[in-house]
């Protein structure tokens, strides 16, 4: 064998107790499991892996890497984590498929999220053409870590209706069904949503039945960030439960939180509605990341009639005295349903990054008022990023032990103070909720993180620790695992993981990143 693990504790993904084993590695692939007390594996390297647990590779279900993984070929800010899996294309807005127009309209859109992307060849214009790229980058030698995609409704709408609050003519509703049915032909896994974000927003649930028909006639499954996290978000849930259900599509909910002072210990209602699905025959899952703020654009807070056209005519908006204070009414007494329905509250609005290096000295500040808020809006034409302290903790640990749980960072790498998550989840699972607070066993988290997710994107030779299986594999020490980063300190990166493999390389060795770059698209087949 080309690698021998020697004498480590097997959590095998299955959420069954973990057990002590060799496991070999043969041309990427786990060849052999021999439990303590059998046969001694040999092998041309042998890995003492005394003290440490033995896990799959842990999937991030909601990332937001899809120009990080072709800008930075290093990428710890995943890999160091364990993370060898990575679900693109998420909350409806991404860069494929696009036109001409629509690319430049939609980099100008996300911004916040991954840079203007000037530093990036966009030479893609389908699904497909991106995953191609993605395999070839730096040099042809791939990415850091493997990448799925979601097909992103909202960038589908750009293309077919555009930026107007509107329903889609049946030509353009045929449009969308084609892009849609192309992109899933071309490798995408499912198709997300943003339905607080503009233009994916102005699609009604007859549309967007329609799209997910499309999507579970490929096997594949439906990611909404739904309408609301605040106010109405219980009904929110329902309309996705019940969209999918009459579309007969498979439903994973991103980022399954209940936010907001109107949620505070509503977790178990949610519950409740989902268990009654699945007991009544739904396919549903969801995934959570393990902190109570949320992170977002600035922008994205904005009535969705203040974004319709898209960004340069919120900008005209904002520009003219008259709508800004129209915007502000919304915003502070209405509530926004950019906002999830509840007027705001600035003071829980942290600035977290800036496209413009100018305005530095708003990042870390928490916003006193709509007269600044407009204004860095304007200075830094919609590109500034926030944290969001609106979570509950009671809520977050309550989702999280369910039967449908998985892990998803959200993690946006952009601005000069991102969100913790970016380079902590997965660690911050095993280090602090499992080991420090005892919400899950080590055995029922890696689950979560790792099998979990692998059968919701129907990849049958990833997410266990099992002989055939690729060597997509995370060497942690379950005593000392814990989350570098903080709120203070974000970009730290974790402790307690000295070895991740992806397909028996090292990417992660002996704690330092490695050269190998050992990922690629992952496609629906």
């Amino acid at each position: 064998m080309d690698l021998v693990i020697r004498g480590a504790r097997v959590v095998d993904g299955t959420g069954a107790a973990s057990y002590r084993a060799d496991v070999g590695v043969t041309d990427g692939r786990i060849t052999a499991i021999s439990r303590e007390g059998g046969e001694r594996l040999t092998g041309r390297r042998l890995l003492d892996a005394a003290g440490l647990a033995l896990s799959p590779g842990f999937i991030d279900m909601h990332a937001h890497s899809d120009l990080a993984l072709l800008r930075d070929p290093d990428h710890s800010a995943k890999a160091a984590q364990g993370v060898t899996l990575e679900v693109l294309g998420q909350d409806g807005l991404s860069y494929a498929p696009v036109d001409d127009r629509t690319l430049a309209e939609v980099r100008r859109a996300i911004t916040g999220w991954n840079g203007d992307g000037s530093d990036i060849d966009f030479d893609w214009r389908s699904v497909g053409e991106y995953l191609d790229r993605l395999d070839r980058s730096h040099g042809g030698r791939g990415i850091a870590v493997n990448a799925a995609y979601l097909i992103p409704q909202g960038t589908v709408r750009m293309l077919a209706v555009g930026w107007d609050d509107r329903e889609a003519a049946p030509e353009e509703l045929a449009r969308m069904k084609q892009l849609v049915a192309e992109g899933m032909e071309q490798g995408a896994v499912g198709m997300s949503s943003g339905l607080t974000y503009t233009p994916g927003m102005y699609a009604g649930d007859a549309e967007l039945t329609e799209l997910c028909r499309v999507v579970a006639s490929y096997g594949g499954y439906y990611c909404p960030h739904h309408r609301s996290y605040g106010a109405g978000a219980l009904e929110a849930y329902e309309e996705m439960v019940g969209l999918t259900r009459a579309a007969g599509c498979a439903l994973h909910l991103a980022h399954a939180t209940m936010n907001f002072g109107v949620n505070k210990g509503r977790a178990p209602e949610l519950l409740t509605l989902l268990d009654e699905a699945l007991d009544a025959g739904a396919d549903i899952s969801l995934d959570t990341y393990p902190y109570t703020p949320g992170c977002t654009t600035l922008v994205a807070l904005l009535p969705s009639w203040a974004s319709e056209g898209g960004p340069e005519a919120v900008m005209a908006r904002l520009r003219d005295d008259g709508t800004a204070e129209r915007i502000r009414h919304h915003l502070e007494v209405i509530g926004s349903d950019g906002c999830h329905g509840v007027p705001m509250e600035w003071d829980t609005i942290e600035i977290s990054g800036v496209a413009d290096p100018a305005l530095a000295e708003f990042v870390g500040r928490r916003l006193d008022g709509w007269t600044t808020a407009r204004r860095l809006l304007l200075d830094d034409r919609l590109g500034s990023t926030i944290l969001q302290h609106v979570g509950h903790e009671e809520n977050v640990r309550a989702i999280m032990r369910h039967r449908v749980h998985t892990g998803g960072s959200d993690g946006i790498l952009q601005g000069v103070k991102p969100h913790p998550r970016a380079y902590g989840t997965f660690p911050h699972y095993l280090g602090h909720y499992a080991r420090e607070l005892g919400v899950l066993s080590l055995e029922e988290t890696v689950a979560h993180l790792t099998s979990r997710p692998a059968a919701r994107l129907r990849l049958g030779d990833r997410g266990l620790v099992r002989e055939g299986y690729r060597a997509d594999l995370v060497l942690f020490d379950p005593d000392t695992v814990a989350a570098g980063s903080t709120f203070e300190a974000p970009r730290t990166l974790p402790t307690g993981i000295p070895h991740v493999l992806i397909d028996g390389r090292f990417v992660i060795e002996d704690g330092k990143r490695t050269d190998v770059l050992a990922g690629r698209a992952i496609r629906r087949t």
